[in-house]
C-alpha cells in the first residue's frame, strides 16, 4: 500500500515505514503529524485518484528529527567585468517517518 501526498508545495510517494525529509514544520522530536492532502492511494487491489483530493485519505508520520540540508553555493560571475558574487543557502528540513495509511 502506498499513497502521494502533498506538503511544502512538493508531492511525495510514501509508504508505511518510509523516512522522509520534507520542509520544516514547527514540531517537536517525537510528536505526530497527520496529512490530509492525500491525492492518491493503492491498495493491493484498489486505487483511488482524488479529485483533487481522497475523500477521508489521512497520512499519519512521526518527527525524527529537525535539521538543515547541505550547503548550496550560488555564484554569479561576469567575464571582464570585475563582478563576482558568492552566497550560499541550507533550507530547513524535518525527516518524519511514515507510520500509517488510511483511507
Amino acid at each position: 500500500m502506498y499513497a502521494v501526498i502533498q506538503t511544502g508545495g512538493k508531492q511525495y510517494r510514501v509508504q508505511e515505514g518510509t523516512y522522509l525529509k520534507i520542509e520544516k514544520l514547527e514540531l517537536g522530536i517525537g510528536d505526530s503529524v497527520e496529512f490530509d492532502k492525500v491525492l492518491m492511494v493503492q491498495t493491493d487491489d484498489d486505487i483511488k485518484i482524488g479529485a483533487p483530493l481522497v475523500e477521508g485519505g489521512k497520512v499519519t508520520a512521526t518527527v525524527l528529527s529537525q535539521g538543515r540540508h547541505d550547503k548550496i553555493k550560488i555564484i554569479k560571475f561576469r567575464r571582464r567585468k570585475h563582478h563576482m558574487k558568492q552566497m550560499g543557502h541550507r533550507q530547513y528540513y524535518t525527516e518524519v517517518q511514515i507510520t500509517g495509511i488510511s483511507v
